[in-house]
Order: structure tokens, then sequence, then C-alpha cells
């Protein structure tokens, strides 16, 4: 059965934008996305930038190091799909924000 842990607000989380948040352990990056929240891994692939500090555009987050570019739906590079961070399951109960943990 899947383990949630609570990340956030909704509140902290605004339409349009992204942050860095401490979950478990794990540093992830939470975006909203027009009212939908994404969660990835906010360790960029190239030399480790905080993809939660970066620039969000729509779904498209860019790390603010080096520019690499990731879809925060689908974690993918956008210059390559092959290309990818990881993404966890996100729920909202009330006003939290919840990710999904590997147990």
């Amino acid at each position: 059965m899947p383990k949630y842990a609570r990340a956030a607000k909704l509140v902290d989380l605004p339409p349009g934008t992204i942050r860095e948040f401490q979950v478990d352990g794990k540093s992830v990056a939470l975006a909203n996305v027009e009212g939908s929240i994404y969660a990835i891994d906010n360790t960029c692939l190239h030399r480790g930038g905080p993809l939660g500090v970066g620039m969000l555009e729509a779904n498209v987050v860019t790390c603010p190091w080096h520019g690499w570019q990731y879809d925060v739906k689908t974690g993918q590079v956008a210059t390559n799909a092959a290309l990818k961070v990881p993404t966890y399951e996100v729920k909202i109960e009330g006003d939290s924000v919840l990710v999904e943990i590997e147990t």
C-alpha cells in the first residue's frame, strides 16, 4: 500500500509556481500547473541544480543553473524524452499536499 507524507500546504503553491520541499528526507519540487499539483525529484540530471527554484512556464520548469528543461507532469527532459527525473504521486487532503514516498 502506498505511503503518503505531508509535503506542503496547498496555499503555499499558488498556480504557476514551483517550490522545493523536503518530504521524508527526500528533496522534491512541487509545481502547481493550473490548479493541478505535480511532484518531481528536485535534482537536475545535468549538474544537480535545484529544480524547485527554477522558472515554471506552463508545465515546463527550467533549471536555474544551466537551463535544462523538464516537463513536471512526466519528469522528461524537454530535448530528450529518454532522460527523466523521477516523478511522485500527489494527493490533496484538505489543505495539505501529500506526496507518495517509497516504503
